[in-house]
């Protein structure tokens, strides 16, 4: 027998914009006809250059994706503006579907992820580095990174780079104690080892969101 296996490695027209009103449903987003397509399709005055007010985690996470600019649609790219209030972070999670390359504009920042759970030596291997304005620090995809900044009286500015359209975020605090419904007190009593009123009070917190 014969197994004959074809693929594109690239789009396969200049661009695909993305075409929010049509009902049919595909990975990602069929096509605006290009007749109808302008230039505000590829266009966002998004302020990127403008601060913005933090949250209580201290950091607020400005997503340009497809959502905002439908010429993103199969491009597989969107940027982000990352504001770090003084002594703020943006707490542990993973882009599922993204790798990540992050520049800081203005202060300093801790940042670092986490190898997955692979042979020793390697598993769950914190690899960190501390940030000055202009480095440059890249998050592979799936693997759980954070941003601290470590400066009490300055905040601090970060301009993020995804290799995906639409990259995706979970925080993993908010989703292992604030998923609704609850995931059960004793499974995460029991993957914690902790006390079951310990898991009860993590899932009575508000998780609040700092991706806009």
């Amino acid at each position: 027998s014969w197994q004959a296996i074809a693929s594109d490695p690239g789009p396969l027209q200049d661009f695909c914009v993305a075409d929010m009103h049509s009902p049919v449903r595909v990975n990602g987003f069929v096509c605006k006809n290009p007749m109808k397509v302008n230039a505000d399709d590829f266009f966002k005055a998004a302020n990127l250059d403008k601060p913005r007010v933090t949250n209580k985690v201290g950091s607020n996470v400005t997503l340009i994706n497809v959502m905002q600019i439908a010429g993103l649609n199969t491009l597989g790219i969107s940027i982000a503006r990352i504001d770090y209030a003084p002594l703020g972070q943006n707490p542990p999670h993973t882009h599922p579907r993204a790798t990540e390359i992050l520049t800081v504009l203005e202060g300093t920042l801790y940042v670092g992820f986490v190898t997955s759970n692979q042979p020793a030596p390697n598993r769950n291997k914190l690899l960190s580095k501390v940030l000055n304005k202009g480095d440059v620090f890249v998050f592979p995809v799936g693997l759980i990174h954070f941003q601290f900044n470590p400066n009490p009286h300055q905040p601090a500015v970060a301009i993020a780079a995804l290799s995906s359209q639409n990259p995706g975020a979970i925080t993993i605090a908010n989703a292992v104690f604030g998923s609704d419904p609850p995931i059960s007190d004793d499974v995460l009593a029991k993957a914690f080892q902790v006390e079951k009123n310990t898991i009860d009070y993590l899932q009575a917190q508000f998780w609040e969101n700092n991706h806009n």
